[in-house]
């Protein structure tokens, strides 16, 4: 199983489908795992993709358009019945708070948890952790919605073959990497960058510039594409984005690996979104979200 994954729970829009279940997404990142937007019938769809509860530590929620929250409460009473032995910490539109409240009491449960609540109030950071920091940017829709973006920190790559002829072995590498020079042996002659990966998460909403901004240089970059380009005075009405601004975005944002979901019920050819995605500029790897797929992030971009 890849470290680095993107399980896909859910694909479909407002309305769900007999082969599109409303929207639902973990991205599994170095043993923590991001449950973003879970619709209605997540939990089920976990169970399908054979995610537990103990899978999640963050719920991400871009807005609260029933179609990216209302499997909450099933999700928040699960973490609780399988009592799972770690915080998690919900990020969402602070401005929905009291969609966040009764979405979390819905009903009658034992809450054993430990859910933290950390609304997002505006741009900028919303956690810094060894592994990445997640950012939100407030985006284009009808209601208050953010992108999120999970970025690593750039490293450094040790090179056996410099090292070995530097005469640096064993303990001494773990010292020349915490204190940056050894023996007059600097960390840059024995290594090399290894660029962070980057994530996206954008659903609904118009082209604006923070779609942009979440998109830059993203390895992985999951993003809505409601509409096909025939209907871009629709998908602006709505607050929303056509498969060739998606494909735009990505072409123009070095996107390495572009997927494409939150369909509408109106179409049939999912070849459709591909096509003219490809049309709008996008060269590299692209995926036609389906339901219950394992999406790998791309190898790590060399120095």
């Amino acid at each position: 199983m890849s470290a680095r994954e993107l399980v896909v729970l859910g694909t479909a829009s407002q309305v769900p489908t007999r082969h599109r279940n409303h929207n639902g997404y973990l991205l599994r990142w170095d043993g923590q795992g991001l449950l973003f937007d879970p619709g209605e019938g997540t939990q089920r769809q976990m169970a399908r993709a054979g995610v537990s509860a103990h899978d999640i530590h963050r719920i991400c929620v871009t807005h609260f358009h029933g179609d990216h929250c209302l499997g909450l409460p099933g999700v928040v009473q699960r973490i609780s019945l399988d009592r799972v032995p770690h915080p998690v910490t919900a990020h969402y539109p602070g401005g929905g708070q009291d969609y966040f409240d009764r979405l979390r009491y819905a009903s009658l449960y034992l809450e054993t948890a430990d859910l933290r609540q950390q609304p997002v109030t505006g741009d900028g950071p919303l956690a810094v952790t060894e592994s990445y920091t997640l950012d939100a940017r407030r985006l284009s829709h009808p209601v208050d919605a953010y992108g999120y973006r999970l970025s690593e920190p750039d490293g450094r790559r040790m090179l056996p073959d410099r090292l070995a002829a530097r005469g640096i072995t064993g303990p001494d590498i773990g010292r020349l990497q915490r204190e940056g020079e050894l023996r007059g042996v600097t960390l840059a002659e024995v290594s090399e960058v290894r660029p962070g990966q980057h994530f996206a998460f954008v659903m609904d909403t118009r082209l604006c510039d923070a779609v942009f901004a979440l998109a830059e240089g993203c390895d992985l970059l999951v993003i809505e594409a409601t509409f096909l380009d025939e209907d871009a005075a629709l998908a602006h009405e709505y607050g929303h984005l056509t498969a060739g601004q998606a494909g735009r975005v990505a072409a123009e944002c070095g996107v390495r690996h572009l997927v494409l979901t939150h369909f509408s019920q109106r179409y049939t050819a999912p070849e459709e979104f591909a096509r003219q995605a490809r049309a709008a500029g996008h060269r590299a790897a692209l995926t036609v979200a389906e339901d219950l797929q394992r999406i790998p992030l791309p190898p790590r971009r060399t120095g």
